[in-house]
């Protein structure tokens, strides 16, 4: 406990308190609102997110906890908490994440799942599941994200594969995409500790020889949306016949004010969100974006050169978040080095990823309790200061 001693009246404010902020989890619809936790309240001012309780910088440092955006397609589950066991694993997960250090968890979520197209979200034999049952499975996480002090990051990800069980990442938004904003963004715009992040990775599409560009898509097109994406998405061979028309992140960041969520928007740039040269000059007009980066070794923005260039001439600017970090090789050294440039500029991590993938280089743990593998270690010691491993 923070106090030696707590008088009586303090008491009494702190259980009415939290009685009120109690019934303010959620709306009569189900819908989540205010956190119920001391999760820092992220808000941009200038070129740094601060916390709004306080004033004083935010620096964003956690991990991506992933499942949301494919187990509910597969249908397996909605998430991989219906695999912890616990009595309650939304808190139990939140707080093994928590122990790490960490203060920011960015959740990818499913389109699909989240709105009921496509098919999703998948049931089987011995569960049927809704989108209720997505929505408020994500509601629920969320609220124990909170409570354990973890600013969540909702991050719209992937969408069903049509007629496949696996899921799959498009290279820009859709229509839906923006009926999913105005949904997610009217269920937690009176969460003060959630941030949204409009979409995962965009990308230009090529043919399967890697010879003719399908969608080349450019900044113009990132903004205002209008050119054409193949409906395929990007584990799919395409031959570019078929198309959808890409909507732009201005008519995201639209959507999600228009359902009255004032928090910061994550905006990644081009190339899975690994060029970020442009971004400055075609985002939005909005004042509380972030410009998202995703680093990692096997992309061409994984050099200080390119760091020094990009990333800190456009954080003199806006805030600059690396809300992917993750590497092929963990072992040579690549996520250390950029822990240390990021460290220079004062700019948060959320690290790639906390799963349990045996086969996955870049997984965090080895389990739900977050038992960490070598490459998890090296982001343990930094979430919580300390040296990092050998």
């Amino acid at each position: 406990m923070r106090w030696v001693r707590w008088t009586l009246l303090a008491v009494v404010l702190a259980l009415v308190a939290g009685a009120a902020v109690a019934v303010l989890l959620r709306d009569p619809n189900g819908a989540a609102s205010a956190a119920a936790s001391d999760a820092p309240q992220p808000v941009v001012e200038d070129n740094h997110i601060v916390d709004a309780r306080s004033g004083r910088d935010f620096v964003p440092r956690g991990v991506n906890w992933s499942s949301f955006e494919y187990a509910c397609a597969q249908g397996w589950g909605i998430s991989a908490l219906d695999t912890v066991v616990a009595r309650d694993p939304d808190t139990y997960e939140a707080e093994a994440i928590a122990a790490w250090g960490a203060n920011t968890v960015r959740l990818p979520l499913n389109q699909d799942c989240w709105l009921g197209t496509r098919g999703a979200p998948v049931s089987d034999e011995y569960q049927e599941r809704t989108v209720q049952v997505y929505r408020d499975a994500v509601h629920r996480f969320v609220t124990a994200l909170n409570r354990a002090g973890l600013v969540v990051v909702l991050d719209l990800h992937s969408r069903k594969r049509i007629g496949q069980p696996e899921f799959g990442n498009v290279a820009m938004p859709d229509s839906e995409s923006l009926a999913f904003w105005r949904s997610v963004a009217t269920d937690y715009r009176d969460n003060p500790s959630v941030m949204f992040d409009a979409f995962n990775e965009p990308y230009s599409r090529y043919n399967s020889a890697g010879t003719r560009p399908l969608l080349d898509l450019t900044w113009k097109c990132w903004r205002d949306g209008g050119c054409d994406a193949p409906v395929e998405d990007d584990q799919m061979l395409s031959s570019g016949r078929v198309t959808y028309r890409v909507q732009g992140m201005d008519a995201v960041v639209k959507a999600i004010r228009d359902a009255g969520a004032k928090q910061p928007i994550l905006l990644g740039g081009l190339d899975y969100a690994n060029d970020l040269s442009h971004w400055l000059e075609f985002a939005p007009d909005d004042d509380q974006l972030v410009a998202a980066f995703h680093s990692y070794d096997f992309k061409d923005c994984n050099t200080r050169d390119c760091w020094d260039s990009v990333l800190g001439q456009l954080a003199d600017s806006v805030p600059v978040l690396t809300s992917e970090l993750g590497s092929e090789h963990p072992a040579k050294g690549y996520v250390e080095d950029y822990l240390a440039w990021a460290d220079e500029h004062n700019l948060g991590t959320l690290f790639w990823v906390w799963a349990d993938h045996p086969h996955d280089p870049m997984s965090l743990v080895t389990d739900e309790t977050g038992t960490p593998t070598p490459y998890g270690a090296v982001a343990r010691a930094w979430l919580q200061r300390k040296p990092l491993p050998e």
